[in-house]
């Protein structure tokens, strides 16, 4: 007879708990690999701009049509986000469906929440949201600390799925809990999910929300929130996407609300969290966001 692994579980505590020992472990090993990639990193390098003009919008079209070539490395991202630090992530709100415990269900609570592959529910379901795949790279930097990499903190991250509904909250969904997940930053602030493309609902741009912990202890200690954000996706992947088979509300949705019109991002047309994005429908796309906090 099969028998539950005596680790699955006991709590988000728990998890924590182990991650860190584990981390504890290989210090030793990761500090001389560690120091080289933030040298690697030196702010000025690769000529990059103070300003944020290679994704300043003149029309919602021009602003959502930025990509990039490849994959952000994380010497290069980082890099990058040195030479373009300076303006905080614009605060925005949580929406109503956070699952943080602010309005009802608090995923933060349960053992299994800390995780890069965010597309299967945890715990007593293993329902997978299907959709077109997507890799979101976030990199965190501390403008306080003159916009060095903010390692150690934690990233929740959620967002609805391919018909724009979102797991806790929706008919039907309320007992799921996929597409929510959090990461650790590593030693570059840089963390990573595995999710898939979220769809387009009447009366917002497509997105995906964020909350910035000071650290993974902190995910569910009141107070310790660092920044609340959104990411906003390009228009290019965004139409490409919901050409394709699975996206058919999103398809018909996507057209009613723009980048300007949207009720968060158009004060300013998300010049701050338009994510720079690459790849197809076939292959999956990728989104790199840097955020000051």
């Amino acid at each position: 007879m099969n028998t539950p692994h005596p680790n699955h579980d006991r709590g988000l505590e728990f998890d924590l708990s182990t991650l860190l020992s584990r981390r504890r472990s290989l210090g030793v090993l990761l500090g001389a690999g560690t120091a080289a990639a933030l040298a690697a990193c030196t702010p000025g390098t690769g000529g990059g701009s103070a300003s944020p003009s290679s994704t300043t919008p003149t029309t919602a079209a021009a602003a959502e049509g930025t990509t990039a070539a490849a994959s952000p490395s994380a010497t290069s991202t980082v890099t990058r986000a040195f030479a373009e630090c300076g303006v905080e992530i614009p605060e925005e709100t949580l929406g109503p469906y956070p699952g943080d415990g602010s309005n009802g269900p608090n995923v933060l609570e349960a053992s299994g929440v800390v995780r890069r592959d965010i597309r299967s529910s945890f715990g007593t379901s293993v329902t997978k949201a299907e959709g077109v795949p997507l890799t979101v790279t976030l990199t965190l930097l501390d403008n306080a600390n003159g916009c060095a990499p903010l390692a150690g903190a934690a990233v929740y991250a959620w967002h609805c799925d391919k018909d724009g509904k979102y797991s806790l909250y929706d008919s039907g969904l309320e007992n799921e809990n996929y597409l929510r997940g959090v990461q650790e930053a590593d030693a570059n602030g840089q963390l990573t999910f595995s999710t898939i493309y979220p769809g387009a609902y009447n009366g917002r741009w497509p997105h995906i929300h964020f909350e910035v912990f000071e650290s993974m202890s902190n995910t569910t200690a009141a107070g310790q929130v660092l920044a609340v954000s959104q990411i906003a996706l390009t228009e290019t992947a965004c139409k490409e996407v919901y050409a394709s088979s699975g996206y058919e509300s999103s398809a018909r949705n996507f057209p009613n609300t723009t980048l300007t019109s949207d009720n968060v991002f158009g004060d300013d047309g998300g010049i701050y969290q338009l994510a720079t994005m690459s790849g197809s429908v076939a292959g999956g796309y990728t989104a790199a966001l840097n955020v000051t906090v």
